[in-house]
């Protein structure tokens, strides 16, 4: 894979020194990253333990393992929603949530980019969970018992690590990345041999009714492409705005769904086996007594999880930075990145005492459908209507007098169909916690005879916010749509 030289990178983003750009407009002449760069940074972070573990996890849901298999095949095409939700940074030069000021207001908007701010700390969270899972683990291996105070420790440190990529910024997240991919794939090409002896597709007697399948669909679906939908313009605005459309989304969905396939497919392979995987508090506590894998590779696969795990964390906590300027936070991006680590430390402190990574995932999951199904709704519908594109200094503008400005700063259609948007979610959602009968009516008519409902979430909250708002802000926004153009035109290029 070609790569670009060090010096010929921007001052701005150059790997291992700070960026010095936020949620400001970065200029076209600043723009060095091409589709494939984007691409290879998303293998980086697909090619991971947190997607080992989700495979392991589906095959608790009572799935037999044909039914896993066309689960994850089917949920990880929601990576074509990445690449539609990567489509707009070439253009706008900015990051998702001041994009996300067109469709909401900029005020309107903040109420969004508060929901993914809790998101991206929620991320940074079950990341940190399983870095101090595989440290507790490779210290009981090696014969020491640390108990509480060693999981304080771990925290501390994993808390302070895991800032570093983040703080640096955007050009040293893709090189690092870019550099996890290969020693990742042949970890997982070992563990494949070392499963394939005791992988069984007869795991569970009978394939789970519909309903199930479609609670584990949502599963599948928000922890791959529809989950991170709401970073994907932060990791190309450094893409020129002549940059490939069919480019960006071809990259994006090979450098994210076919590993992440891969990688699942593995984790649901070895869940017919090494059940306690995805059962147990702690996913990485049953490689300590288990006889499938050799001691010397439980190692290997544990610091390498560890270092990878870091990695992956270093996107929610760049995206949670740059979310928090655009929430109004007066901070630079590299600040915001130490505050989210001090309240990602803190909940992971309450986390691992208090739960198991099973249940925090589980409810984690169906937390995050409820906002971020309609918010990609919404803002998929309004950049259609604005004939792909948007004014870029007006993004910036918070002001009265902005172009996106509206009603106080707020467009209400957008949040009226956001609104509606969860309801329906809600509505449609097989939650792991109890809801009322009045608020979850979908699921509760397709109850199974143990009152297991179906999971029809993630359909209903995009499809019918997506509705809502067509109907209300279609002639507002049309008309908006020929006053960025009339703008556009009289601009003159950065």
């Amino acid at each position: 894979m070609a790569t670009i030289a060090q010096e010929s990178l921007p001052p701005t983003d150059q790997a291992f020194r700070v960026e010095t750009h936020g949620i400001d407009h970065i200029p076209v002449s600043e723009r060095w990253a091409r589709p494939r760069d984007v691409g290879a940074m998303w293998a980086g972070a697909s090619i991971q333990v947190e997607y080992f573990i989700y495979g392991a996890v589906l095959m608790t849901f009572g799935l037999d393992f044909a039914q896993a298999v066309s689960l994850i095949l089917i949920g990880n095409l929601s990576y074509f929603l990445l690449g539609l939700a990567s489509l707009q940074a070439p253009q706008t030069g900015t990051t998702v949530f001041a994009t996300n000021r067109a469709s909401y207001g900029p005020n309107g908007s903040r109420l969004i980019s508060l929901f993914n701010w809790v998101t991206q700390i929620g991320f940074e969270v079950e990341g940190l969970i399983l870095i101090v899972g595989a440290a507790l683990v490779l210290q009981a291996k090696a014969g020491f018992a640390g108990g509480d105070p060693a999981k304080v420790i771990f925290v501390l440190v994993a808390v302070a690590i895991q800032g570093v990529l983040p703080f640096l910024g955007h050009a040293t997240i893709l090189k690092t990345l870019r550099a996890l991919v290969v020693p990742f794939l042949v970890m997982f090409a070992i563990m494949l041999g070392f499963a394939i002896p005791h992988a069984t597709t007869h795991g569970v007697a009978h394939p789970a009714d519909w309903q199930t399948y479609m609670e584990g669909l949502a599963f599948v679906i928000v922890l791959s492409g529809l989950g991170w939908c709401e970073n994907g313009n932060d990791y190309t605005r450094y893409c020129p705005p002549d940059t490939s459309k069919a480019g960006i989304v071809g990259w994006v969905f090979l450098g994210t769904a076919v590993p992440e396939i891969l990688i699942m497919l593995l984790g649901a392979s070895v869940g017919t086996f090494f059940v306690k995987v995805g059962t147990s508090a702690n996913a990485f506590l049953p490689f300590i007594h288990q006889s499938y894998f050799p001691a010397w590779f439980v190692y290997v696969f544990l610091v390498l999880a560890i270092a990878q795990l870091f990695a992956i964390n270093s996107l929610d906590l760049y995206s949670s930075g740059v979310t928090l300027q655009a929430l109004g936070a007066p901070i630079r991006r590299n600040q915001a990145v130490l505050l989210d680590c001090v309240l990602a430390g803190t909940v992971t402190m309450v986390a691992i005492f208090n739960t198991s990574f099973n249940t925090y995932l589980k409810d984690f999951v169906d937390l995050v459908i409820v906002w971020i199904a309609p918010w990609f709704g919404v803002f998929i519908v309004d950049w259609w209507m604005r004939r792909s594109r948007y004014v870029p200094a007006e993004l910036q503008r918070t002001d009265r007098g902005g172009l996106y400005y509206r009603t106080g700063g707020v467009f209400w259609p957008a949040i009226i169909a956001q609104l509606v948007g969860m309801f329906a979610a809600i509505e449609s959602l097989a939650a792991t916690f109890h809801l009322p009968h009045w608020l979850n009516l979908v699921t509760y008519h397709t109850a199974d005879k143990d009152g297991f409902g179906a999971d029809f979430s993630v359909f209903l909250g995009i499809g019918v916010a997506a509705l809502v708002y067509l109907a209300l802000a279609w002639r507002s926004v049309r008309r908006q749509a020929d006053a960025q153009d009339r703008l556009l035109a009289a601009a003159t290029p950065d």
